[in-house]
This record gives structure tokens, sequence and C-alpha cells, in this order.
């Protein structure tokens, strides 16, 4: 039988990817590389070398290396579903940079003038995830019993593990319910009692841009999480810890976190005083 993509069968590929825990936004951005490869295939057999052409084709079209990689992990996971395992292609090799572009990087500094410019719900919103660490998918777990219990169970991905929430942010987060009257559930709704959507969040996040003085490409809920990461990093020290606080399988994927700006690396380099 050919490999042909038929658009009808993505949808059981979503309903596959939800079974296995993945969240909404990788299930949503799958779907879509899927629907991109099949278009570019236009009615051809999907195989492993046209997987590797489409895949040359986005590098040369200018896609960031890690971008075509997420694009080849979603077909990859599709071609699994499917059982094609001759077709899976192998992703760009990408050596690991020692420092990142600091002109993508939220500061401390930053982070406060959003906070000070956002209005109550989106303030706390941001205080909840960058004191925490949680991922924005991970906010409806702060709930009214959690917020007075100090600490959140969050279950995701077929993992459960605690998250403490400090001292000030209980306080914050009780005066906030106790004035929109939550009697339990989850604290951040939308106006119709709805949960609060990660869409919606980024949205109002990028609003506050000129009113904070913030480059609006830095604003973005994940990086309100890797802000969390590095201050955590700098006062424990623990990569392994900060790993089990940001529900990491594995010290690799908390390391890219902690990778250092250029300039955080050249000032290191300077300190080494091994030029004359």
């Amino acid at each position: 039988m050919e490999n042909i993509i038929e658009i009808g069968s993505i949808c059981g590929f979503e309903g596959w990817l939800r079974e296995r825990g993945r969240g909404k936004g990788t299930v949503e951005k799958y779907a879509r590389d899927v629907r991109g490869f099949a278009r570019w295939l236009a009615g051809r057999e999907a195989s492993a070398e046209r997987a590797a052409e489409w895949r040359e084709e986005l590098v040369e079209k200018g896609y960031a290396a890690v971008t075509v990689n997420s694009m080849t992990a979603a077909l990859n996971a599709y071609f699994k579903w499917r059982g094609w395992t001759e077709a899976r292609v192998k992703p760009l090799r990408i050596q690991k940079s020692a420092s990142r572009d600091s002109s993508k990087e939220l500061t401390r500094e930053e982070y406060q003038r959003l906070v000070e410019a956002a209005p109550e719900r989106l303030k706390l919103v941001m205080e909840t995830i960058c004191g925490t660490g949680i991922r924005v998918s991970e906010l409806r777990f702060i709930t009214v019993e959690a917020v007075r219990a100090g600490e959140a169970r969050v279950r995701l991905k077929g993992k459960i593990r605690t998250i403490l929430l400090p001292g000030k942010l209980c306080k914050k987060l009780l005066k906030y319910i106790k004035s929109k009257k939550i009697k339990s559930g989850e604290v951040f709704l939308t106006g119709r009692g709805k949960p609060i959507s990660r869409r919606q969040i980024w949205a109002e996040m990028k609003k506050l841009a000129a009113k904070a003085s913030v480059d609006a490409s830095k604003i973005f809920p994940h990086n309100l999480r890797h802000l969390f990461a590095r201050c955590f990093f700098r006062v424990c020290r623990d990569i392994v810890k900060l790993a089990d606080v940001l529900g990491h399988s594995s010290v690799e994927t908390t390391r890219i976190y902690l990778i250092t700006t250029g300039e955080e690396h050249r000032r290191t380099l300077d300190q080494l005083c091994l030029v004359s």
C-alpha cells in the first residue's frame, strides 16, 4: 500500500497524540506541520527521501534549524502512528552553543516593568508563572484549594509533581480570589468563567510592550519560565533540583534554560586573563 497522506487522516493523528498526553499547542503544531508536508507532496507518496528533501527546502527558505527539527519531529510522529517506520527522517545535527542571543532574553528589570504595566489579572498570571516556573498549560492547577494549601499538584504527561507557591504570591492570590468571589476551582478565568487560554495570555502580554518599554519579541509566556530558571539556579546552583521543579525528564533540557548570553560569556573569557 502506498504511503499517501490523506488530510482526513490527520484528525486521527491528533487523537493519538492527545491519548499520549501531548498538550493542545503541541497537537495543533504537529497537525499543522504534517498538513504542510502533505501539501508539499501534492499527492506523491511519503518516503524518507522526500521528507529529507522537504527538510532541506525548509533550510534553504531560511527556517532556523531548531524549527526544522521540530517540524521533522512532527512528521516522524505521524509516520510512527501510521506504521511507516521506513519513512522516518533524521533531524539536522545542531552543535550546542556556549551562549545565546541576549536580544531574545527577558531581563529581571524588563519583567518588573511588564508587571507594573499589567492589569490585575495579567499581573498575577505573570507573577504566578515567573514565581513558580510552571508552564502556561499548568496554570489550570492553580486553584483556590491549591492557593490555600500553599502548593499545587500538577498532573501532566503522565507525571505528577508538587509546586510550592511563594508566601507573597499566595497572599496576593487570596486577596484576588476574595475580590472576585471565586469559591473553588481555577483562579484564572475569563469574564465568562472559562479558563484563560495561552493565546489570550500571549495577546494581553504583547499589548504591554510599548507601555513597559520592552521589545515585543521578548514578550511571551515561556520567557517568564526561562527567567525563573535562571534566577533559581543562581540561588541554588543545583541543576538536578531545578529539573525537578520545572518538570523536565532530562537535565539536558534544563541545561538549555541556563545557557548564558554572549555578553556574559565574553565577560567570563575576559576574567580568565589568558590574553596579555
